[in-house]
């Protein structure tokens, strides 16, 4: 409803405005906001909003009176809503925005001045305040793809959830395109057609668009002709219709489903496919202990293995233990449960190079394997936060020594990982009581103490100066922890730190042998490099005694010397050259 306040009805001076964190508004309750009021009347549904570009349809709840003493209806027939876009000056200044702050079947009175309606709402325009009853009927959420109006899409039935496809995602899309006269160009069959999103499809901008949409989501797009098929169109062949230059494009698109596509070990190795998605949002993590079943295929569909299929047993497995090949392994600690999938692996995460047996069939050098796989159920690896303190050493202690199993057998890389989560384990928050504390600290201690000679032996120096860092932060006076940062600073060059660390270890146990050995391997780097600096400086230094007046004057003579020569040989060589005199 549209109602003409007197003078006396301004606007409460109120101070501030109604910010992101007040409370919902309540029935009845009014509100300032900037350029208007706004009293709730009838609370909406969802907690979505529309915004600026979408379309909106709104029906006003009664007659409003102008200050002449004229009635009209702003729908002009009653009960008949209007449809408008939010944002382009199609209704009074400020009730745009208004619109902006209902839900869905939301009805409010709107309190605006009357000077700044300019829409089909009221013609008032002498500064008197006006009032509106608006309900908010629905809207059509408009997006422009790329920002420029050059791909505008309405959602005319929203999809269900929140997830969009990604770049390596298989869409399945059912779509229409129409020129601007009617003329359907091109249509998919009825069941839609699948391609992954990377690989493009139709025009290079509708992978962007699908990338925006959610399962089940219906949309008509507009498609200016920059980003379709340009100035040159299309010519028909191959059962396709013409596209004339500069057309745009009218496009019906559904997102029938998608088909998740995860890169799992980042360098495209290990892809996996989600077939079916899982339940909950929990997945295995690494130490969970496993079951699943697999169908073991190469690329060309040989089957090698199966397992929990017919009358096989399903496979069970610790992660993170090397109980399977590393892909699957990889694969299947990012399952949820009842999750299928189809994952792809590289040799290099698979068997390599060399020929393997299986139950089924042989495994080729170098082949690429794919798993059809299905978490059938998993035990996640209990975390810190789980346990009590006892349980956190007991956990840690066995950790470690796995680690050190793993050392003694050359597999650095794991066992630098299982030092690294017993001593997380361990980590002092509080929950030790004095005599766990003190175990948990030697706990920590050891494990970093393992940890840094892991990355040693991995060539990370900058890992193990960290590792050994830690360990002096609690224990200053750790010979360890000096001498593995002093072997990891002569590994990087760092010859002065080094030198500290050793002299700090001697310090401490003067007659430790370790340390005088590499003390005797850092003096003889130090002459070594001592020696180099001595030969450039003196290159240096003779490069500039030749540079001097005098070499230079040595030069010029050389240089007119060398030319003199050259002269008369070549004039040896022009008498040689030359005719023989009758």
């Amino acid at each position: 409803m549209v109602v003409v306040l007197s003078d006396q009805d301004e606007f409460d001076e109120e101070p501030g405005e109604v910010v992101d964190s007040a409370p919902p508004q309540k029935v009845g309750e009014e509100r300032q906001f900037s350029g208007f009021k706004k009293k709730l009347l009838k609370r909406g549904q969802g907690w979505e909003f529309p915004n600026f570009d979408d379309v909106v349809t709104v029906r006003c709840v009664g007659i409003g009176t102008l200050l002449d003493g004229t009635t009209f209806d702003y729908t002009r027939e009653r009960d008949r809503p209007r449809t408008f876009a939010l944002g382009k000056d199609d209704v009074a200044a400020g009730l745009d925005r208004g619109i902006c702050t209902m839900k869905k079947g939301e009805v409010a009175l709107f309190t605006l001045p009357g000077d700044g309606g300019d829409g089909d709402f009221t013609r008032d325009s002498d500064g008197s305040v006006v009032r509106f009853e608006v309900e908010l009927v629905s809207w059509i959420t408009v997006v422009d793809v790329c920002k420029d109006g050059g791909v505008v899409k309405k959602i005319m039935e929203k999809g269900s959830g929140n997830e969009r496809p990604g770049d390596l995602d298989e869409v399945l899309v059912k779509y229409q395109v129409v020129l601007d006269d009617g003329t359907v160009v091109v249509e998919t069959p009825e069941g839609g057609v699948e391609f992954h999103v990377k690989d493009g499809h139709l025009f290079p901008i509708l992978p962007k668009v699908i990338m925006t949409m959610t399962r089940g989501e219906k949309a008509e797009l507009i498609v200016q002709p920059q980003y379709a098929f340009g100035e040159k169109g299309r010519e028909a062949g191959s059962g396709l219709c013409s596209i004339p230059p500069n057309s745009v494009l009218h496009v019906n698109i559904e997102l029938v489903s998608f088909k998740p596509v995860i890169n799992v070990t980042g360098d495209s190795k290990v892809i996996k496919k989600i077939l079916k998605e899982g339940e909950g949002v929990f997945t295995a993590n690494e130490g969970a202990n496993v079951t699943v079943r697999f169908t073991a295929m190469l690329e060309d569909g040989t089957v090698f293995e199966k397992r929990g299929i017919g009358e096989t047993q399903p496979l069970e497995f610790i992660t993170d233990e090397e109980q399977v090949i590393t892909g699957l392994d990889r694969a299947v600690a990012t399952m949820k449960k009842g999750e299928r999938a189809i994952v792809s692996i590289h040799p290099d995460y698979a068997f390599g190079n060399v020929e393997v047996r299986r139950d089924l069939a042989i495994v080729p050098p170098g082949a690429t394997v794919v798993y059809d796989v299905e978490m059938m159920d998993f035990i996640k690896e209990k975390a810190p936060w789980e346990l009590n303190s006892k349980e956190k050493i007991e956990v840690a202690g066995r950790m470690k020594e796995e680690g050190n199993v793993l050392f003694k057998g050359g597999n650095y890389q794991r066992a630098g990982k299982k030092y690294e989560k017993a001593a997380d384990f361990v980590e002092e928050d509080g929950s030790f009581g004095d005599d766990e504390q003190k175990q948990a600290q030697t706990l920590r201690v050891s494990c970093w103490l393992n940890g840094a000679a892991c990355s040693l032996k991995l060539n990370d120096f900058p890992g193990a100066i960290k590792l050994c860092s830690q360990v002096l932060d609690v224990e200053f006076c750790n010979v360890k922890a000096f001498y593995r940062r002093a072997q990891a600073y002569i590994e990087t060059g760092d010859y002065l730190l080094a030198d500290v660390d050793i002299k700090k270890a001697l310090v401490v146990d003067p007659q430790n042998r370790e340390v005088k050995v590499i003390q005797k391997k850092l003096k003889q780097l130090q002459a070594d490099s001592d020696k180099k600096d001595a030969k450039l400086y003196e290159n240096m230094f003779a490069r500039k005694t030749k540079d001097s007046p005098m070499a230079i004057k040595r030069l010029k003579v050389e240089k007119d010397e060398r030319e003199n020569e050259e002269v008369a040989r070549m004039e040896i060589d022009e008498v040689a050259d030359s005719p023989v005199i009758q």
